[in-house]
């Protein structure tokens, strides 16, 4: 069927559509409350049918179907309450008998079934658009309509009509309670991860809503009220006078305030910051807000980097004098520059080989097998004929990496100049372990063999005080050297830290 160029106008308005749409009701699942309204309306007029429909371009949506079962939607083409919505005047559109109205006469709902006669629709009016029709139907001829019973209809029509809307505007705000819950899930999640406490002050009543976390790291009670003495009892006692100085201080001018206190019971660090939001007409402060964050990591490295520095700062001037001793006592072995240049060059190398290791961990000390490393390469683990060398690794002090490293460069430096390495045949075995008893402490061994004819030197030179008094800063060490016709040994002892 063709839909007179009225109604298609109608159907097709866009306020109407618009109106339509925004309610988000067209497609949704059985309503009872729109079930009452056709049984009711069905009742009033004592017909068989009764429907609460809306319709947009195209179809008409059965909201509720009094007398019909599994009835959805249909075309807009066939639909009477299409020409319900066109009416100009949105007066009910009442029609006694479909045979003698030429627009209804052929329609598949009168000629067909339920064979309806008889049809009396209102227009639901939503916004100044009519949306959609309550309506009753028979399915015999009526001769006339008591108007009392079509402004009953129309009552219906407007409940329907603030039906819709309270229920589009329940719609809205659940959507919008549920993205506030959401939002308030990730704002907790997010104070939760990053350990920030947070806090409402609720000034004339002295009483603190907070978060889980804020509770925690002041050692508050999981439940009850919270109340401004509480918080204040929680804070170490050192810390407590200068938070409320602050507080006192932000409330009169509304500056922020920020203090960093220790919580009393678990000695945490807190860095609180707060802020008034609210004041009354007098300017009185009502509500503050605010945070509470654990700082006690930030402190710690704080404290870390204080130690490190001042451990730095020992370090080189430590360092400086036995650069400057070094150098001192090179220049006098060494007089020519070109000597000295080279054997200084090298004893500088593993001064600062051994303080770039200590800096890469925080001067908290150096692997054994690193400073082996450091003067017999990477692969001194893999035995050739020239050399053999191994033992357990354990972490060295400061104090002992250095000093062995400048043992090891010496003793190194002979082999090639004087001893095992500074000829084709010779070899060095290092050796060494770690011995609990009496002291927890490492023996290592230096042997060397095979090469020149080695006598214990007249007066020792600057390489072999070296090895003897490397070790001069750690107490009870020992270096034992010995210059033996088959080479030069040196078994070293140093005590080391409790495992």
């Amino acid at each position: 069927m063709t839909l007179p160029e009225d109604v298609g106008r109608a159907l097709h308005d866009a306020d109407r559509l618009a109106v339509l749409h925004e309610l988000h009701v067209l497609d949704t699942p059985p309503d009872i409350d729109f079930d009452r309204i056709s049984r009711l309306a069905a009742a009033m007029f004592g017909a068989p049918f009764a429907q609460v429909s809306l319709v947009d371009a195209d179809r008409q949506w059965y909201r509720a179907c009094f007398g019909v079962e599994g009835l959805t939607q249909t075309s807009a083409d066939i639909s009477f309450c299409a020409h319900t919505i066109a009416v100009p005047d949105r007066s009910p559109l009442t029609i006694t008998d479909m045979f003698g109205d030429e627009r209804f006469r052929d329609n598949p709902f009168v000629t067909g079934w339920p064979g309806v006669r008889f049809y009396c629709g209102v227009p639901i009016m939503v916004r100044g658009q009519p949306i959609g029709t309550v309506c009753v139907l028979d399915d015999k001829v009526r001769d006339s309509v008591d108007p009392s019973l079509i402004q009953h209809l129309q009552d219906l029509a407007e409940t329907t009509s603030s039906m819709l809307v309270l229920k589009d505007e329940a719609r809205v705000r659940a959507r919008t309670a549920a993205a506030l819950m959401r939002e308030e899930w990730r704002h907790a999640l997010t104070l939760e991860a990053g350990k920030v406490g947070s806090w409402v002050w609720d000034i004339p009543a002295s009483e603190i809503t907070c978060n889980d976390t804020f509770r925690r790291v002041l050692g508050l009670a999981d439940g009850g009220v919270v109340r401004v003495e509480d918080v204040a009892a929680a804070v170490a006692p050192a810390e407590r006078k200068a938070l409320t100085s602050k507080i006192i201080n932000s409330l009169k001018t509304g500056v922020d305030f920020e203090a960093e206190v220790r919580a009393l019971a678990s000695g945490t660090w807190l860095s609180m910051r707060g802020r008034v939001y609210q004041r009354d007409g007098a300017g009185r402060a009502m509500v503050m807000m605010g945070v509470c964050i654990d700082i006690s990591d930030s402190k710690q490295n704080a404290e870390h980097t204080k130690l490190l520095l001042r451990e730095l700062n020992h370090r080189v001037k430590n360092t400086l004098a036995m650069i400057q001793s070094v150098a001192r006592q090179t220049l006098r072995q060494n007089p020519d520059p070109q000597q000295f240049l080279e054997a200084f060059s090298g004893r500088l190398r593993t001064i600062s080989d051994a303080h770039l290791l200590l800096a890469d961990r925080d001067w908290s000390g150096v692997q054994l097998h690193e400073v082996v490393a450091a003067e017999l390469g990477r692969d001194f683990a893999v035995e050739t004929p020239r050399l053999s060398a191994g033992g357990k690794d354990v972490a060295l002090p400061p104090d002992h990496a250095l000093g062995l490293g400048l043992i090891l460069h010496e003793l190194t430096t002979n082999a090639h100049r004087f001893g095992a390495w500074s000829g084709d045949e010779g070899r060095v075995d290092l050796a060494w372990e770690i011995e609990d008893s009496p002291i927890r402490g490492l023996r290592m061994h230096w042997v060397e063999s095979g090469g020149p004819v080695v006598s214990e030197p007249k007066e020792l030179g600057l390489g072999v005080k070296l090895v003897k008094r490397g070790l001069a800063k750690v107490l009870d060490s020992n270096v034992e050297l010995v210059f033996g016709a088959d080479g030069v040994s040196a078994e070293i002892w140093l005590p080391l830290p409790p495992a």
